[in-house]
């Protein structure tokens, strides 16, 4: 999984120097994430917890309110393990690994439309399917995980990673025909769930949704457990629900979309008010060959890494998941189609940076994004 996002988590009262950008969030210490806006000398009825750990080729960090102070870590584990299971395609035995070593037809132990609650052997690899089709549909194909084969000849995939020095065109035009959400259909044949590929190289690749899921899915399990007070962030896919110890809504900073950039660079800072967030932008995930530079967003529709002014999107929705893969989607479509997008979908806001004519960094917005501003 890719794992190339950061995160600044800022107290909310006094902005921060207003100059910078998202794609990979940086953990504040828990002292300074808890305790710097006020006095620390405050006595609060709710304790904080505060745990981090690996997965899905990057790291997780979540911090929880629990009046029974329970240490939720072996859960959320053995949860984020399950999840892996079916979507890492840097799994051999993966549920999604087996599905792109298969032939054309791959059974399902459940109904691919199954209620998110009904757990089956590949409930994860089902949902996050799901899912896809449908961002692959609104973006009119700009979103699409069959983008596999290309993001590994690209260099940015589970193969080998190398930079390609000598692009050949006809290979990348042979993978094209391999490329295409719509070239799979679900069917149900003599009482068997099955999809079917119309070429059996035809691979997915969920990297670009799936640690918005793995987030959304560690806050269900919080929520379960009675837990109404968190942040949980993933790579930098976060979703907040309640308020912080300091009982004010949690503050993210979005850090400066330049390879020069220090993590603790803020461009601007966004509210989360129970709701879910993610960014991707290709400032951090490239390599150069000669005077080119080349980035991890590739575009099914061309084949090649996709090239624009557009630096960074962050999207608000109420899953993660969902802000995860149109993040990816308007890092395909650009800056005025994105816009365009997002303004359609309904309880999805946008923050858009982009490069101006002069190289300055110049930042764009749905209509609803300023109620999230700081």
């Amino acid at each position: 999984m890719k794992g190339e996002s950061s995160i600044t988590y800022l107290c909310s009262k006094g902005k921060p120097s207003m100059k910078n950008t998202i794609l990979s969030f940086f953990l504040l210490s828990t002292c300074l994430l808890l305790l710097s806006c006020g006095e620390t000398g405050k006595v609060h009825r709710l304790k904080y917890k505060k745990i981090s750990g690996e997965t899905m080729g990057t790291t997780y960090n979540i911090t929880y309110s629990d009046t029974l102070d329970r240490d939720l870590k072996p859960s959320i584990d053995e949860l984020l393990v399950a999840i892996n299971q079916e979507v890492s395609t840097y799994i051999d035995t993966s549920v999604i690994s087996q599905f792109n070593q298969t032939g054309l037809d791959f059974p399902l132990e459940g109904n691919l439309y199954a209620s998110i609650y009904q757990k089956t052997k590949d409930h994860h690899f089902r949902h996050n399917f799901g899912f896809a089709k449908e961002v692959f549909r609104t973006s009119k194909g700009a979103f699409d995980p069959t983008v596999m084969p290309l993001v590994n000849y690209w260099g940015f995939g589970y193969t080998e990673k190398r930079a390609v020095t000598d692009i050949d065109s006809v290979l990348v035009d042979s993978l094209m025909a391999m490329v295409g959400f719509d070239k799979i259909q679900y069917r149900n044949s003599g009482g068997v769930n099955k999809l079917v590929k119309a070429n059996a190289g035809i691979q997915l690749d969920f990297s670009a949704l799936a640690k918005g899921y793995g987030v959304d899915e560690v806050g269900r399990l919080l929520e379960k457990k009675g837990v109404k007070n968190f942040l949980v962030e993933i790579g930098g896919e976060v979703v907040c629900k309640g308020k912080n110890k300091r009982k004010e809504w949690w503050t993210i900073g979005i850090n400066t979309p330049e390879e020069k950039a220090q993590l603790q660079d803020i461009f601007s800072s966004i509210i989360l008010k129970n709701k879910a967030m993610a960014t991707s932008g290709n400032y951090r995930n490239y390599y150069k060959v000669g005077e080119t530079s080349y980035a991890h967003t590739i575009n099914p529709n061309t084949g090649f890494p996709e090239k624009s002014t557009l630096l960074s999107v962050t999207v608000l929705a109420e899953s993660c998941i969902l802000a995860d893969a149109y993040a990816t989607a308007f890092m395909v479509l650009g800056l005025e189609k994105s816009l365009e997008l997002a303004e359609e979908l309904e309880g999805l806001e946008a923050y858009l940076i982009y490069s101006g004519a002069e190289g300055e960094l110049l930042s764009k917005s749905t209509s609803g994004m300023e109620n999230f501003l700081d």
